[in-house]
């Protein structure tokens, strides 16, 4: 082979190699912009829709009647320990008037304490919300009505959750029957008459005594068809 061809031959692998090599990079280069853009759209995405109610740091979107000071933060949590009182959800969410909806927080009970989350209900100064109903938080409070209980209307006699541990409270309001999960179990399946008290409204959470402390964190909704 002559040194010419020679020298021909390698400038033509050369050249082949990089043109080769940079049409690879620009694929990878390609891929990853794909991909880029499909984990930016893909985590702007809330898991299955929920939303967020409370952002663990304020209480921003959040009215409280009667004893603001009741209600606190700790921790990235909601600490309810105080004379009696509501916390309303009041933000821009569903212009806070939710109809069908699942709601869900994780909720931590103190031995003796009472408290409550009110659906399809709207502020009030004072009392208790004369609105919607009231699905009961408790597990050792003398009131024989404990946690998943539709309050006074279909009741759970035996707490479903322990004190000092957190458990996940769930509820699904969709047309006129309303059910409650704790820690992923239907503990609670209530179908109201014609003439019940599902509307649609807002939430609220309770404090019901000075003696009773209640947790909530992580608390969230995901709106449902109509």
């Amino acid at each position: 082979m002559s040194t010419k061809k020679h020298l021909i031959d390698v400038q033509l692998y050369s050249k082949f190699s990089k043109t080769t090599t940079m049409k690879s990079l620009r694929q990878v280069i390609f891929v990853l912009g794909l991909l880029i853009i499909f984990s930016a759209f893909t985590s702007s995405i809330p898991a299955e829709n929920w939303i967020k109610l409370f952002d663990g740091k304020t209480l921003t979107g959040w009215k409280a009647s009667e004893h603001p000071s009741t209600f606190t933060i700790a921790d990235g949590a909601i600490v309810v320990f105080g004379d009696r009182a509501h916390l309303f959800y009041e933000g821009a969410v569903a212009n806070h008037d939710f109809k069908n909806f699942e709601f869900k927080a994780s909720v931590m009970t103190t031995p003796g304490s009472n408290s409550g989350i009110f659906i399809h209900t709207a502020y009030q100064e004072e009392g208790w919300p004369s609105k919607g109903y009231e699905i009961q938080v408790n597990n050792t409070h003398t009131d024989w009505r404990k946690t998943g209980s539709v309050y006074a209307v279909q009741d759970v006699k035996e707490a479903p959750a322990k004190d000092n541990e957190w458990f996940t409270q769930h509820i699904i309001v969709q047309g006129k029957k309303i059910t409650v999960k704790i820690n992923d179990k239907v503990i609670n399946e209530y179908t109201e008459s014609e003439n019940g008290r599902l509307s649609s409204g807002t939430i609220a959470l309770q404090g019901h005594d000075p003696k009773s402390k209640v947790f909530y964190k992580d608390v969230m909704i995901k709106i449902l068809p109509n």
